[in-house]
């Protein structure tokens, strides 16, 4: 039988060699746990795919401000959709939504004038991707001001390539007409501001589509 002194040096061994094991476990645990992932250079992806979000919301936004300012110059209020939908449809979209007795299509007025508001917000989700983007990749942690004036930039760039540098050729050459350009049926001002009005949205909603590392609870003091 051991003596006392020998068992309490038994016990003293044993609890030590109990802390070496908690230790060695722990270790190894920490080891299986991979590291927390960042990215190396700007997160484009991410950056496109939430842009991809936000555009719809500054279309909506545009769209918006474009119903307000034909109504309040007495005009159909989704004019700038049927000047729009003459891209597919030709000089038979700018009569929708006037009470033809002859239409010229088959569904009604108001579920073309509804497709082209998708429509309308479809390209602003594609436009968001970019515009978000550039926005975050060179003004995100600046002041407003610094955002909306990259938004404004953005805007009348994406304006002048769409409208004359793509549009003012390619319409006539598919439909054989030149609507969407021509200042009788939308001013260039008109298009221009509906541009910057979509620039500044996604500027002011730029914060909100910022990446954020994740952090494990345990590492955040």
């Amino acid at each position: 039988m051991p003596d006392q002194t020998t068992s309490e040096q038994m016990q003293r061994e044993l609890l030590a060699l109990k802390a070496q094991v908690a230790a060695l476990e722990d270790s190894l645990a920490d080891s299986r746990v991979p590291p927390d992932w960042s990215p190396v250079k700007f997160y484009s992806v991410y950056y496109a795919t939430v842009g991809f979000v936000l555009g719809g919301f500054a279309a909506m936004v545009s769209l918006l401000f474009n119903v307000i300012g034909s109504t309040v110059a007495g005009k159909h209020s989704l004019e700038i959709i049927r000047v729009y939908l003459t891209f597919p449809l030709g000089a038979r979209a700018l009569p929708l939504g006037t009470q033809n007795a002859d239409s010229a299509f088959v569904i009604s007025d108001g579920t073309i004038l509804a497709l082209g508001c998708c429509l309308y917000i479809g390209t602003g989700m594609v436009l968001g991707s970019l515009f978000h983007c550039v926005i975050s990749r060179f003004a995100e942690n600046r002041s407003l001001g610094v955002r909306l004036i990259w938004g404004t930039a953005l805007g009348a760039v994406v304006w002048f390539v769409n409208y004359y540098l793509i549009l003012s050729w390619l319409q006539p050459a598919m439909f054989g007409g030149n609507w969407i350009t021509n200042n009788e049926y939308l001013p260039w001002w008109v298009a221009m501001a509906t541009h910057i009005v979509f620039g500044w949205s996604m500027a002011v909603m730029a914060p909100f589509g910022a990446y954020v590392p994740y952090r494990r609870p345990t590492e955040i003091q």
